[in-house]
């Protein structure tokens, strides 16, 4: 007889050879509880460290929510100049930091501080860089700077506004009055008639456009030579010889 053990299955039993090693081979229940048992450390540390992150995120937004709110709260009661610079200056890069200088720089024109106005609208647009908000800040600037002496500079910046047709009507059609205003008070009244043009393409029902073609047409008129005028003769008089070619016919006759 041969020393190898036979593969054959035992007397009586008709089962095939694998089906008696599936029989042995161990169950994917078996397979799961021994993974645990030499993972089961390393699982339940992973989880720890996810659940704690999970909990350190919802912290920290809470925090940072609560943060938010502080300053606004901060903001929303800074009502003088004073208490306003102060916040810009504690909160320096923040939007509303930004919307303070606006706010201060406002206040300077409206005081006739030009040059302080300039600072206040430069500081404000490092800040707002998008938005509505930011192309406040620019047509202030410009106009300030045209106020304060730099006319160049305005000049070109609210020329910049006029003409990007990405920004809000509103705040093209104000740019294009105040360019309008400067051209027909220095006499330009080409210049203040193409810009007056522009804006009726740009919104026609702005009171800015409106405003621009009342100013044009009121420079036009004063620039205008006045009519000569006929004296009338008084009743009874001979009426004067008048220039060849020219006749004078009174009333009643």
């Amino acid at each position: 007889m041969s020393a190898t053990p036979s593969q054959t299955s035992p007397a009586g039993d008709d089962r095939s050879p694998d089906a008696v090693a599936a029989l042995i081979e161990p169950s994917f229940g078996d397979k799961l509880e021994l993974f645990w048992e030499k993972n089961s450390t390393a699982v339940l540390t992973l989880c720890a460290a996810v659940l704690l992150a999970v909990a350190g995120k919802g912290l920290w937004e809470y925090m940072a929510r609560q943060k938010e709110l502080g300053i606004e709260q901060t903001y929303a009661a800074a009502t003088t100049p004073e208490q306003l610079k102060s916040f810009a200056a504690a909160h320096a890069g923040h939007s509303l930091a930004g919307i303070a200088q606006l706010r201060l720089a406002d206040d300077a024109y409206t005081a006739g501080k030009f040059a302080e106005a300039v600072a206040g609208y430069e500081a404000a647009n490092g800040i707002l860089k998008g938005g509505p908000l930011a192309a406040r800040v620019k047509l202030g600037l410009g106009v300030a700077k045209i106020q304060s002496g730099k006319s160049a500079e305005g000049t070109a910046e609210l020329k910049q506004l006029l003409d990007d047709a990405q920004q809000l009507r509103a705040i093209r059609a104000e740019a294009g009055y105040h360019l309008s205003s400067l051209a027909a008070d220095s006499g330009d009244t080409a210049q203040a008639q193409k810009i007056s043009e522009q804006l009726l393409q740009i919104d026609p029902s702005s009171l800015w456009t409106q405003r621009a073609l009342t100013l044009r047409m009121t420079k036009a008129t004063a620039a205008a030579p006045s009519a000569p005028s006929v004296p009338v003769p008084a009743a009874g008089a001979k009426p004067a010889e008048s220039a060849p070619g020219v006749q004078f016919k009174l009333p009643g006759k």
